[in-house]
């Protein structure tokens, strides 16, 4: 049987705390969902808050992994392929990456879209915070 292929939206703009609620908004009820969020959070931290309404378990619908901060198709690279590998073992229904900084985004999405992600992750349209 063919591996389904796991969505995947880039958030990026703004601050921590509006990328993570328009995440929060962009989540569909009961879909095991993903997010990689980069950097710290600035003090909201929305989605945190939405995980541990619900009781960790296999079927656990808001699986939330934060990496440090750096670009993540340069010098954040293998943190993020790393992370990306673990995840993908079990996928998401839907994969949200929040970016710290979008000044690199068409190299991580070209990155995202090359051999082994382009037969894992579907590229969705991008989230852009104001």
């Amino acid at each position: 049987m063919p591996r389904r292929v796991t969505p995947l939206t880039l958030v990026s703009g703004g601050c921590a705390a509006g990328r993570e609620a328009a995440i929060a908004q962009a989540l569909a009820p009961d879909e095991p969902t993903a997010v990689i969020l980069e950097g710290l959070a600035d003090g909201n931290a929305i989605l945190a808050d939405l995980a541990e309404q619900v009781p960790p378990s296999p079927s656990f619908p808001l699986q939330l992994l934060r990496i440090a901060p750096g670009c993540l198709c340069c010098s954040g690279n293998l943190v993020l392929r790393v992370t990306l590998n673990r995840l993908l073992r079990h996928p998401p229904a839907h994969l949200f990456i929040s970016l710290a900084n979008a000044s690199h985004i068409e190299q991580l999405r070209t990155w995202l879209t090359a051999s082994p992600y382009d037969a894992l992750l579907a590229l969705q349209a991008d989230i852009q915070v104001s």
